[in-house]
């Protein structure tokens, strides 16, 4: 029989305990399902930005910059804590060439372009560069969660609370959009930008070796 023809009218007065507690079953079996449902999902957030919902991301027009070397403003020097609680300064990785991921773990795009930029880090980890995350919005365990999840093995810097290493590229390149992907120079300078995802490893694989061809 038909869902609808099995539902009678109220005629007077409140509902019987019995449709009331028909009802709180149907309400529990709802809540039970959508649990289900999103627990068989692969990755709602990620799967909500490929499907053009943008959950999580703070939009911006994409744009890839490469920046000429005489029109390259001052190097950064940038400082924190990673999610594993060790002092970072870029002072230790002065005359590599740095790439500075800035992210946060509920930003779709972000976990979208995860695993194509570990790809890219472990292509030139052993040729003189240096992958940084810096986390805009999360506490350590949540990033630290986040890279088990998606195997990230670089480290993050945790800016949430003091935002130090966000405002030290603030001169230099305002970050209004997450995801934001830098590429700095063996002097510490700017020299590349991608507002928005990676979008695959090629583009970011080729800014790294221009960098890195650069003389010193």
């Amino acid at each position: 029989m038909p869902l609808a023809s099995r539902i009678h009218p109220i005629r007077s007065g409140r509902p019987s305990r019995t449709r009331r507690s028909r009802r709180a079953v149907g309400a529990a079996l709802a809540a039970v399902l959508a649990v289900g449902l999103t627990a068989c999902a692969p990755d709602a957030v990620s799967e909500s930005f490929l499907s053009g919902e943008n959950t999580g991301y703070v939009a911006a027009d994409g744009a890839i910059q490469e920046i000429p070397v005489a029109e390259r403003g001052e190097p950064i020097d940038f400082s924190g804590v990673t999610e594993d609680g060790e002092a970072f300064d870029s002072a230790d990785i002065a005359g590599q060439v740095t790439v500075v991921n800035f992210w946060y773990a509920g930003c779709a795009p972000c976990r979208v372009e995860a695993g194509d930029l570990e790809s890219v880090w472990q292509e030139y980890e052993d040729q003189g560069v240096s992958f940084v995350g810096i986390n805009t919005r999360d506490q350590a365990d949540t990033a630290k969660a986040f890279s088990t999840e998606f195997e990230i093995t670089y480290p993050s810097l945790i800016d949430v609370d003091t935002a130090q290493a966000k405002l030290a590229f603030a001169a230099e390149t305002p970050i209004q959009a997450t995801p934001t992907t830098l590429v700095l120079d063996k002097q510490g300078r700017v020299a590349a930008r991608i507002i928005g995802p990676i979008d695959g490893t090629s583009i970011l694989s080729t800014l790294v070796k221009d960098a890195l061809a650069e003389s010193a």
